[in-house]
C-alpha cells in the first residue's frame, strides 16, 4: 500500500526512515530483458548452466538492474500529493554490496538524508538501502537525489 506524503511536510523528517517498499521479484526474465536493453550479456547474468558452476550457484542480476529498480521501489511505496512534477536529479555513493540471485526478492528502505529548498520546489536526498529477502546484508546502498516542483 502506498503512503501519501506531502513534500512540504518532509523538512522536519530529515534523518528518519520514511518508508519501506514491498518486495519485488527479480526473475530471470527481467534480468534477460535488462541484458538485451543494455547489451550486457556477461555470462553470470544470462548463462544459467555456466552460472550454476560459479561461486553464486546461479545467475545474478546486473548491479545496474538493481539500481534501475529504485523508481519501481519508491513509486510502489509512496507518492507526493502536493507536487506538480518530480524528476530524478542524480545519485551519490552507489555501492553494490551483495549479489541478487535470479528469483530473489528485493525491497528498498528510504531514509530522508537532506531537504533543500529550490526556486519553485525542493531537492531531496534519500539514503536508500536495498535488501534481499533472506539476505544477511544489503545488496545495494545509494544516495538518490530528486527534485520536486509545486
Amino acid at each position: 500500500m502506498k503512503t501519501d506524503l506531502k513534500i512540504r511536510d518532509l523538512e522536519s523528517r530529515v534523518g528518519q526512515e520514511i518508508a519501506v517498499s514491498p518486495w519485488v521479484e527479480i526473475a530471470q526474465d527481467r534480468i534477460d530483458l535488462f541484458a538485451k536493453a543494455t547489451e550486457d550479456f556477461q555470462w553470470i547474468h544470462v548463462d544459467r548452466e555456466k552460472a550454476k558452476q560459479s561461486s553464486y550457484g546461479s545467475t545474478i542480476a546486473h548491479g545496474f538492474l538493481t539500481l534501475s529498480m529504485l523508481p519501481k521501489l519508491s513509486e510502489s511505496t509512496f507518492e507526493f500529493s502536493d507536487r506538480k512534477m518530480g524528476v530524478n536529479y542524480g545519485l551519490n555513493k552507489v555501492r553494490f554490496t551483495a549479489p541478487v540471485p535470479a528469483g530473489a526478492k528485493i525491497r528498498g528502505r528510504f531514509t530522508l538524508a537532506k531537504f533543500e529548498k529550490l526556486e519553485g520546489g525542493v531537492q531531496t536526498t534519500w539514503s536508500v538501502t536495498v535488501e534481499r529477502e533472506g539476505g544477511d546484508k544489503p545488496v545495494m546502498v545509494a544516495e538518490s537525489i530528486s527534485r520536486h516542483y509545486f
